[in-house]
């Protein structure tokens, strides 16, 4: 409680000062606007539901990309860390697009697939994929030999060694590479709202994109906030009891 009363008051003294500096007439409101037209505006597209839609269209298209995306990345991170044939190969390719800007998947993705759904999602496939590949071969790695060493002595091999003793011991390893695909993937996403324009749904990026269009920056300011919520929201509900869970399994606190 402490610790929240502190952050709460923190983010009071910098909404007060942003608003009082608003009234002083220190900058344009069509630039930078206010808290209070920005709170008006998130209230207004919350009654008539604008808000509610295009997060549900958001957070849909987000959640399959990522499932997908993880469906991948483990089986191909696991093949890089048991066969060095894979890490050659697939392991080389993964970090030089690890490496790539997720936006730089929008004009072949459009090219590929056109203004669908699809291209939204191979997009944000491509942001959490190699993230998650990566963190899955690296947690393989970390892991003591000995682990390994004694598993073999009592009998384990092949699929029971991967599933019951590599994969486990790799877990944190793993819940961090979820993470980090996580926030590629939701990165993605926004960029792909931004420039594929579909009939199927409009999301959060969308209302981004128009915002900018119209110049209205209130909605503008407004969805980057509540892009910046639900990315906190998601970390703490998602992310930080696994993380917390295994960090005490483990011993580190």
């Amino acid at each position: 409680m402490k610790r929240f009363l502190r952050s709460f008051a923190f983010f009071a003294v910098v909404v007060a000062l942003w608003e009082a500096a608003s009234r002083a007439g220190w900058w344009s409101p069509v630039l930078v606007p206010s808290p209070l037209s920005i709170g008006q505006y998130l209230w207004t597209a919350a009654l008539d539901g604008t808000l509610l839609a295009a997060g549900m269209v958001t957070m849909t298209r987000l959640m399959i990309g990522y499932i997908i995306g993880l469906l991948l990345g483990i089986p191909l991170g696991l093949l890089t860390a048991r066969f060095r044939f894979a890490e050659d190969t697939i392991g080389v390719l993964a970090l030089g697009l690890q490496t790539l800007p997720s936006v730089c998947w929008v004009p072949l993705s459009l090219l590929w697939f056109g203004q669908t759904e699809t291209a939204m999602l191979f997009i944000v496939i491509m942001g959490t994929l190699w993230a998650v590949l990566l963190a899955t071969d690296h947690g393989i790695r970390q892991i003591p030999p000995i682990y390994r060493r004694a598993a073999t002595t009592m009998g384990s091999s092949g699929f029971h060694l991967l599933w019951n003793v590599l994969l486990p011991a790799s877990l944190p390893h793993l819940v961090s590479g979820m993470k980090q695909g996580w926030a590629f993937a939701w990165r993605s996403l926004m960029a792909a709202e931004i420039y594929v324009t579909v009939l199927t749904g409009f999301g959060l990026g969308h209302l981004l994109h128009y915002g900018r269009e119209l110049q209205a920056m209130d909605q503008v300011a407004a969805i980057m906030l509540v892009i910046l919520v639900v990315g906190f929201v998601a970390d703490k509900a998602l992310f930080s009891p696994w993380e917390r869970f295994l960090r005490k399994r483990w011993g580190l606190s």
